[in-house]
């Protein structure tokens, strides 16, 4: 079994506002060996569309290569937008070596409820991915459930939203299940009613331009 451990840890800072928080990140990160236009920082796949998607938002003209030019680059901009990250899994098992999260075995999760009493200004969550099995929100649920903390839905419409009060900080926190920032995703894009129309109105627009529409309501907020 490939012990999968996650290479970073949470970027967190005195007055972080938001959490982006996924699984982990490919195999190749925890072994060291890297791509090329991989970058040595949380969501630094070359394959991988978060940071090309923030990117486009932000207009940040990021670098996309293997240095640690390119990794400060990221640092800085969520610093100055008051972003952390906080992926779920600490780690975990695979008997194949790849990035599939239903790939997971015997995942050891984080204490993001710990990282939230300790980071009170933290108001919401945004998940990359859903609560199909071994994602974010499925993880977050499961500790949710272990401490017997009502899940609240906001909006049952793609990105799903929900809110919970922290048990211990009793502060109000909305969590966001963003579409999942990977090409394994795209076939669940394109059955979206939403993407359908916009991919009517306009023959060019691709399941890349919908997820910068949806991760943008939710970044610039």
């Amino acid at each position: 079994m490939f012990q999968h451990k996650h290479p970073y840890p949470p970027f967190l800072f005195p007055g972080v506002k938001k959490l982006i928080v996924g699984t982990l990140p490919p195999p190749r990160f925890t072994t060291r060996e890297f791509k090329e236009r991989d970058v040595d920082f949380c969501y630094g796949s070359r394959d991988g569309q978060l940071w090309p998607i923030l990117n486009k938002i932000f207009a940040l003209n990021l670098t996309f290569e293997t240095t640690k030019e390119a990794a400060d680059e990221r640092k800085q901009f969520l610093k100055e937008k008051k972003i952390g990250i906080c992926d779920i899994v600490d780690s975990a098992e695979r008997e194949k070596i790849d990035a599939s999260d239903l790939g997971m075995q015997n995942a050891k999760l984080r204490d993001i409820l710990g990282y939230l009493e300790k980071y009170e200004s933290v108001d919401t969550l945004l998940f990359t991915g859903g609560n199909s099995k071994n994602g974010p929100e499925y993880f977050f649920r499961k500790l949710l459930k272990r401490d017997a903390i009502k899940y609240d839905v906001v909006s049952d419409n793609v990105p799903r939203i929900h809110q919970f009060t922290h048990p211990r900080t009793k502060k109000l926190i909305k969590t966001v299940s963003l579409t999942a920032p990977s090409g394994a995703a795209n076939r669940a894009v394109g059955s979206l009613q939403l993407y359908k129309d916009l991919k009517d109105q306009n023959p060019k627009f691709n399941t890349f331009d919908f997820r910068v529409l949806q991760y943008k309501e939710h970044f610039l907020r």
